[in-house]
């Protein structure tokens, strides 16, 4: 796949956000020739002593050796230092044996180098699939890597995990948790095969709260519901995707250790805003994408029914080549949330474009005109709101519209 040089329309127009320096964690990324020449591939987060780790992992039934690893260790409750390692270029996805030799070759080099027990080495990998990765070639970096921790790398960490993409994706936020200052950052990966089952693409975010891991988890887990779960692109959930949440435990704080500490809201409603964030930014970055789409469903049986309808919406090609074409062909959203599976009475419908009402009562608004709508489709961001009438079930999925550019991309992938 040649180099991507172009940049989505999409971007955020102030470019990649100044990340605060987190209390504990270090940063190092370089080029290691994974697969492609001329690119940083190789990434290392050091966290510090008593650091805890949260994660989440797809549930796709060929999920990576990596990803296995990392749900094996999520749940062992050891103390000590913590490690997180990332390459791009190839996701190490059915690759058979040879790709937990690979992942057990990576976590021993590392603690070898770094003293981190490999217990607590987690690993990543994104790329092409079904290709046996060139572990040697990550593992002759690893001293070079740890003589480069900086406080200040998560920029370089989040470009050295790219693959499609063409911007890095970065948010943070601040919260004050009983007079603490506690600060959360973090970066994403994503622009294709993104239709998360669990998780992204890849994220890491890490903050200088004390929170014990299964309070953390907990929150990683209520977050992830509402934001990278409502992302797609195109539909299809990766081998490899994964969320991994460190705590370091660096501020000047009591630490959380029941989900009841009254302290859980804020931290959960900043950590919320951090996911959200690069949840969104993945959809601007869909691979060839030059709109921005939000479905919102409301009036549902219940929230899962109100999710599944916004999917099928999302997801479907019908209905985000419209959006590319400029189109405001609303009977292929009418479509989408017929062939959902969920209920659905014609006569309780109501479809909107942003503010314009489009359709109600089971058939075309009165007040609808067709050049209100088409001028509507000329933004670069579009709102598609539903409601079922049915219930008080809601939900929200980020998604973008798609053009030639995801058929060119896709289709050189592996030349």
């Amino acid at each position: 796949m040649a180099k991507i040089t172009h940049v989505s329309p999409l971007a955020p127009k102030a470019g990649f956000p100044s990340l605060p320096v987190i209390d504990g964690v270090r940063f190092a990324a370089l080029e290691a020739g994974v697969r492609y020449s001329g690119r940083t591939d190789l990434m290392l987060a050091d966290l510090c002593e008593g650091t805890t780790v949260a994660g989440v992992f797809t549930r796709s039934s060929t999920r990576s050796a990596a990803v296995l690893d990392c749900e094996q260790k999520i749940g062992l409750d050891l103390d000590g230092r913590a490690a997180i390692l990332v390459n791009s270029g190839n996701s190490n996805a059915f690759t058979g044996k040879s790709g937990f030799d690979a992942v057990a070759k990576i976590t021993g080099a590392l603690a070898e180098e770094t003293g981190v027990d490999a217990q607590r080495i987690f690993t990543s990998s994104t790329g092409v699939i079904g290709e046996p990765i060139k572990w040697e070639r990550i593992t002759a970096k690893i001293g070079e890597l740890n003589a480069a921790l900086d406080a200040d790398g998560m920029e370089l960490a989040a470009r050295a995990i790219m693959t499609t993409d063409t911007f890095p994706k970065g948010a943070t936020q601040t919260v004050s948790l009983d007079g603490a200052e506690v600060k959360i950052a973090g970066f994403a990966k994503g622009s294709g095969m993104i239709a998360p089952d669990m998780a992204t693409m890849l994220a890491y975010i890490f903050t200088d709260a004390a929170i014990s891991r299964d309070v953390l988890q907990q929150c990683l887990w209520l977050a992830n519901a509402k934001t990278f779960n409502c992302v797609t692109v195109d539909g299809d959930t990766s081998t490899s995707d994964t969320v991994l949440l460190a705590a370091t435990g660096k501020a000047e704080m009591a630490p959380i250790t029941e989900f009841s500490d009254p302290r859980v809201e804020a931290f959960r409603t900043a950590l919320h805003a951090v996911m959200k964030d690069l949840a969104i930014q993945i959809a601007r970055d869909g691979e060839g994408a030059t709109k921005l789409i939000e479905v919102q469903v409301t009036g549902a049986n219940a929230n899962g029914p109100a999710h599944r309808v916004a999917k099928a919406i999302a997801n479907s090609p019908l209905v985000k080549t419209a959006v590319a074409g400029e189109d405001p062909n609303w009977g292929r959203i009418v479509m989408a949330v017929g062939k959902s599976g969920e209920r659905a009475e014609r006569d309780r419908l109501t479809i909107w474009f942003g503010d314009i009402l489009v359709a109600e009562k089971g058939w075309v608004s009165p007040s609808y005109t067709e050049e209100a709508g088409a001028a509507y489709m000329k933004n670069d961001e579009i709102l598609i709101r539903v409601d079922l009438g049915l219930d008080d079930g809601a939900a929200t999925v980020w998604t973008c519209d798609l053009t030639h550019g995801y058929i060119t991309i896709n289709a050189d992938y592996r030349s």
